[in-house]
């Protein structure tokens, strides 16, 4: 039998091989998403989300493609906070993301060039062909800033690096620290 994909499974729905009903395949598969959608969570409390250190720097999600317990999964979505005259590690990524700052001031870095924000402002990261270099930038000494990320999940769809290069150029300086 011609197999359409892997033998993996999508949402649970092993798939399908050409003998078999397509359109019947895609009845379960909806079926599927439909039950997972109806347990999924509805409701995601920050407060009880973990913090996590990562290249980018401390990180909680809220909504991620490796996240199976939400109702949809259409969206990526993660706060994160940056130290008083800290940074985010550098990161050469396709764009189109959407950031919000709750707290704070400073400044994000596109290609290198300063774009200068404060909290209640919003951060559109073009989208460009060949990606965008991105690092953002707490100018305050005193107090940290955050910011709540939002993004299509196309990490389904086109892969991790969604049509451009995914790269870490530079880890967040805490990042590195952690790894002594």
């Amino acid at each position: 039998m011609n197999k359409i994909r892997s033998t993996e499974e999508s949402a649970g729905v092993p798939y399908a091989d050409r003998a078999e009903n397509l359109l019947e395949w895609l009845y379960q598969l909806r079926d599927r998403q439909r039950q997972h959608q109806r347990q999924g969570a509805w409701l995601i409390k920050g407060r009880d989300l973990p913090w996590e250190n990562n290249r980018q720097g401390k990180m909680k999600w809220f909504l991620h493609p490796a996240l199976d317990n939400t109702s949809i999964r259409s969206m990526i979505v993660f706060e994160q906070e940056i130290p008083p005259g800290g940074r985010s590690g550098a990161q050469k990524t396709p764009g189109g993301s959407v950031l919000y700052i709750l707290e704070g001031k400073g400044y994000t870095l596109l290609d290198g060039e300063r774009h200068d924000w404060q909290a209640e402002d919003l951060v559109n990261i073009p989208i460009r062909a060949n990606g965008v270099v991105v690092q953002h930038v707490n100018t305050d000494p005193r107090r940290p800033v955050r910011f709540v990320s939002a993004d299509l999940n196309l990490v389904d769809i086109l892969g991790v690096d969604r049509g451009a290069e995914l790269q870490q150029i530079e880890a967040a300086p805490d990042w590195e620290e952690s790894k002594k």
